[in-house]
């Protein structure tokens, strides 16, 4: 499937910022189902410096700084990416062989997915995970189906709703009043995930929306996505694989998904971030559209 993804970030501030650096992951990956075939990323006002690098997780990075006064600021990502639907490992090996794969042995092989075994910012270590994710985690169930339900039981006992939460929401809370929005649903899941001893991250990245049938697609309308990912190890020696489940809306993601960008949890991937001086208050605006490439794209929202 051929996607066209329109990304615009738009900030109104006041007073006018002076200066300000901001860092941004809005160039989605290379992967072995997703392959980008053209990207820009458009900055205004213009940027005194635009600069990409490569995470520690293989995201790439972009940074601009800004030296003029300024009291909008708009970031647009504009990509096309060839998608296809993974193919999920016809097996697993039983949850709890997988945690032991990650407990410390001398002389073990070392696994770079170990390090999302750990808790992060925004996926704490805590007692109420395990316990929400325990029904799931029976004697000898294989990792995937344990993964499966429980991703399953996320989307069946919260409720979606936006504006529920914020960014800042620790996923602690979203479990305990059992509603938020997708990052949220994402954060309960990995966290859900590591508390079992398992590899677990933070995906993100967009979903193609459908419009109800008979109504045009919206320019705009979309939002940005995320979901989570477990660790399947592959045969002693062997590589593995990671396997995406979306408990927002309670299927694998497809063709139909792209992803961004994947870290331990939303604070390593955030969109756009940055340092301002001055813009003592602000407003955000975001507008995301994604169609097909046989459509075509409307003109998204007028440049500032």
């Amino acid at each position: 499937m051929l996607l066209h993804i329109v990304h615009d970030t738009r900030y109104a501030y006041t007073p006018p910022v002076e200066t300000a650096q901001h860092m941004a992951h809005l160039k989605p990956r290379q992967t072995a189902t997703q392959q980008l075939l053209r990207h820009t990323l458009t900055v205004e006002p213009a940027p005194a410096q635009q600069t990409e690098a490569l995470d520690v997780y293989g995201n790439t990075r972009s940074f601009f700084s800004l030296q003029s006064v300024h009291d909008e600021l708009l970031v647009r990502a504009d990509s096309v990416v060839s998608t296809r639907a993974p193919a999920p490992p016809a097996s697993s090996p039983p949850w709890e062989q997988v945690r032991e794969r990650f407990r410390y042995h001398a002389g073990a092989a070392y696994d770079g997915a170990a390090e999302f075994v750990f808790a992060s910012p925004c996926a704490p270590r805590h007692e109420a995970f395990a316990a929400y994710a325990r029904p799931s985690f029976g004697a000898g169930v294989p990792l995937l189906l344990a993964a499966h339900d429980l991703m399953e039981r996320i989307h069946g006992d919260f409720t979606y709703e936006s504006q529920s939460t914020e960014v800042s929401t620790p996923a602690l809370e979203a479990l305990a009043q059992r509603k938020g929005v997708c990052q949220d649903f994402a954060h309960i899941m990995v966290a859900c995930l590591r508390a079992m001893g398992l590899s677990a991250r933070y995906v993100s990245g967009y979903l193609l929306t459908e419009p109800p049938p008979g109504q045009p697609r919206l320019i705009g309308s979309d939002a940005s996505h995320a979901w989570a990912s477990v660790y399947v190890p592959g045969a002693e020696g062997g590589s593995g694989v990671w396997c995406d489940f979306d408990p927002t809306n309670n299927r694998a993601p497809g063709e139909d998904y792209v992803t961004l960008a994947t870290g331990r949890d939303f604070s390593d991937v955030s969109p756009v971030r940055g340092v301002i001086h001055g813009g003592a208050r602000h407003t955000l605006d975001v507008a995301v559209t994604v169609q097909p490439l046989a459509q075509p794209l409307a003109q998204a929202r007028p440049t500032i």
